[in-house]
């Protein structure tokens, strides 16, 4: 089971949506590069899932239960109190970086195998947030330009252009960039290109056309770049 909730009104220009998944089966989930990052609460306690640069294959068990809270790309500002360069391809336990967050890994502490209530989850949900709200008063915000940048590359504006576009020389950009997304504006290109072709071959478009309309030279550059960050093919991704 997974659900996703929209957050507070006040919140959702930094949030994204808060979510829970209960694993159903055994298995492995692959996770794939999407230019978020996540506070994830599960069986090894307070974590978080930090920008991905490949496929991230995640283990469960049944009755495994996930609670998450996933940021907008470039919105975690200083919440984590590392640089997201440091948390990139990485899974991070909130207990080893100490201050309000690792206080909240504390209390929280690891969830139960068997499936914790609807209400468990609630609480869980909702101290996460308070804790995040929390931090956000207590550090510096985002930068102003991410959600600029990251539109202008997923329109498919070279690093180039949307430098010169926002006014910052290509250094600055590659600087702003690896802070507020914790890679370079290539990486950030190349995966928010991954995920537009990823929605619109779920959509049903055919894969050729899936190519033009990403920004990809042609199908076999689609084909290629989606092996090397997902580690898959687009048809197993897409079942």
């Amino acid at each position: 089971m997974y659900v996703e909730r929209a957050p507070r009104p006040e919140l959702a220009g930094r949030i994204s949506w808060l979510w829970e998944h209960v694993a159903e089966s055994d298995g492995s989930k692959l996770i794939v590069p999407d230019a978020a990052v996540d506070l994830i609460w599960g069986p090894g306690g307070l974590h978080i899932a930090g920008p991905d640069t490949g496929p991230m294959p995640t283990s469960m068990r049944a009755g495994d239960v996930f609670v998450g809270v996933r940021f907008h790309p470039g919105a975690t500002g200083g919440v984590f109190g590392v640089p997201l360069e440091e948390l990139r391809d990485r899974r991070v336990q909130v207990a080893d970086l100490g201050g309000a967050l690792g206080d909240l890994a504390e209390r929280l502490g690891a969830s139960g195998r068997t499936g914790e209530s609807p209400e468990v989850r609630t609480a869980v949900r909702r101290a996460m947030v308070g804790a995040v709200t929390e931090r956000w008063t207590e550090t510096p915000a985002p930068d102003a330009a991410a959600p600029a940048i990251a539109a202008a590359l997923r329109a498919g504006r070279s690093v180039s252009e949307v430098a010169w576009e926002l006014g910052f020389s290509e250094r600055q950009l590659h600087r702003r960039s690896v802070a507020s997304f914790g890679y370079s504006p290539k990486m950030l290109q190349r995966i928010v290109r991954f995920q537009r072709a990823l929605r619109l071959a779920r959509a049903g478009r055919p894969l050729a056309e899936v190519a033009f309309a990403s920004g990809y030279a042609d199908q076999a550059h689609l084909a290629n770049d989606v092996k090397r960050l997902s580690g898959v093919t687009m048809g197993t991704l897409l079942t």
